[in-house]
């Protein structure tokens, strides 16, 4: 019986050798399949939802929302894009010469095509200089150019003035000549304008080697009052929304928030013509008592930059010399109102606002900063027509104002004749608007227009207003924007944490 079993393991021990070897025989001879593991990117048509204005257009140079405004830079690019810096970096542009103190040079890329494959030509970018030229969103920031021209492949820029950062108003969207079959204006940006099946207008993404998002559709919401997109993005009716803080909206959003830089200024009209405000150091005077900090943090909940300076101070072009302290300065103050020989009976000063709500706040921190140096303030509250035309027949003393300046940080809506906001500044007296001409011409250097400046105060610089980004706090992404790219870095935007593995 030992035998039997002995001889029986020995049997299955040679059918497991040989078998062994036929298994290595057959390995050597082919590879078998094996399952391997791929990552895969996940896409998503479905979740990214923006507002629009749909009884507007999509037209960026006939568009009046700034719902469908702020839709076009994703569906349009530009001769240049210019950063937080105020920086330039070439873009359907190569780059570009002054040939004069009033002509620009910019040579085109002529090799670009738009999303419906056809070529971007030059006569496409003089047709959307001209329009932009005309349009109401872009006209007030490209008043200093007088026209358009090109030249084989490069578009000629004329100006009225010399002015070496003009070239930075070379921002606004270039579209096709032509609109798609549905009646969509065409653009080469990153995402295209579309109908769906069932009559939806959505943006699908043009994706390429240089963008590959996780968004490849992003849908349209047709939400056309500011209260609404607010309370659409607390919900997550919409995901993304910026606004411009013409109104206090921070209070009311409870989805995440980031600031953004607008080249908003808030500013202290003064009349220099009559009253007790033609008064050199009453102007002084005022400048020295207001507390910038306070208005920023106080007004704007801390979307505002306290200025110091002239100009915006993320403009890098200029050397932003301070000027202005960031607090007030009450000792000063006071001794510059003795040397102006007023005495305190005689310090009755106004200041004219409008009903926005944010100036109503910057008003009264402004009368009770006066107060505390010995003025006597009233507050002039008027609606906006009687305000506006107060302005204009310079009928105040002081009012509260907000003008956007252009990316050339143009001072001109101050010290020219027909400027936006020069009302009220004794042009004819002053001589700090004959230096900033010089200083833009070369003639004289920064410095002379600064001193000239604080010497006569023609206006009371304040803050910056900031602007806001707000997005549903489902969204991914380290969320970066800045005014005219406010979805400068939308491809790596996504609803999930991380790509997946796939089984093939």
């Amino acid at each position: 019986m030992k035998k039997r079993i002995v001889a029986l393991l020995f049997a299955i021990c040679i059918t497991v050798t040989v078998l062994t070897a036929c298994s290595s025989e057959s390995n050597n001879a082919q590879t078998p399949s094996v399952t391997e593991k791929t990552t895969a990117k996940i896409t998503d048509d479905l979740s990214f939802k923006l507002s629009y204005t749909q009884s507007d257009s999509l037209d960026p140079f006939k568009a009046e929302t700034q719902n469908n405004q702020v839709l076009a830079s994703l569906v349009f690019e530009s001769l240049f894009d210019i950063d937080e810096d105020y920086q330039l970096t070439p873009n359907i542009a190569t780059g570009y010469s002054y040939t004069d103190g009033k002509t620009i040079k910019v040579d085109i890329n002529t090799r670009l095509t738009f999303s419906d494959g056809s070529a971007l030509g030059i006569e496409d970018v003089l047709a959307s200089c001209n329009a932009a030229l005309n349009s109401r969103a872009y006209s007030s920031a490209l008043a200093c150019i007088s026209y358009f021209e090109i030249s084989v492949n490069s578009l000629i820029v004329h100006l009225k003035y010399e002015n070496p950062y003009a070239v930075n108003l070379l921002t606004f969207p270039i579209r096709s000549a032509n609109n798609d079959k549905n009646g969509f204006p065409i653009g080469n940006g990153r995402y295209k304008y579309q109908i769906t099946e069932d009559g939806k207008t959505v943006m699908t993404a043009n994706a390429s080697d240089n963008f590959d998002p996780y968004l490849t559709t992003i849908n349209l919401v047709n939400i056309a009052s500011a209260d609404s997109i607010d309370n659409a993005v607390n919900i997550g009716n919409i995901s993304y929304a910026f606004r411009d803080m013409s109104a206090d909206t921070s209070k009311r959003l409870s989805c995440s928030k980031k600031p953004v830089d607008i080249n908003n200024l808030i500013y202290i009209g003064v009349n220099s013509k009559y009253g007790i405000t033609s008064d050199t150091q009453i102007r002084k005077a005022i400048s020295l008592a207001v507390d910038r900090t306070v208005i920023a943090q106080t007004a704007y909940l801390g979307y505002a930059q306290a200025t110091s300076s002239i100009f915006n101070p993320n403009f890098k072009s200029i050397e932003n010399i301070n000027l202005f302290s960031a607090q007030s300065d009450i000792q000063t103050s006071k001794q510059t109102i003795i040397q102006s020989g007023y005495s305190n009976d005689k310090l009755d000063i106004s200041i004219l606002i409008n009903y926005n709500e944010n100036m109503q706040i910057v008003a009264n921190l402004v009368k009770s900063q006066l107060e505390a140096v010995g003025f006597n303030v009233t507050i002039d509250k008027k609606g906006y027509k009687t305000y506006s035309n107060k302005i204009k027949n310079s009928d105040y003393d002081l009012y509260i104002g907000e003008v956007k300046l252009g990316s050339d940080m143009n001072l001109y809506p101050f010290f020219s004749e027909d400027g936006s906001v020069s009302s009220g500044i004794d042009l004819e007296s002053l001589s700090c608007d004959d230096y900033y001409t010089k200083f833009l011409t070369g003639e004289e250097e920064l410095g002379k227009f600064i001193l000239a400046f604080n010497d006569e105060m023609p206006y009371i610089p304040l803050v910056y207003k900031k602007g806001m980004i707000c997005y549903s706090k489902a969204l991914n992404g380290d969320m970066q924007g800045y005014y005219g790219n406010f979805f400068s870095n939308i491809e790596s935007w996504n609803f999930n944490s991380t790509d997946v593995n796939n089984t093939d």
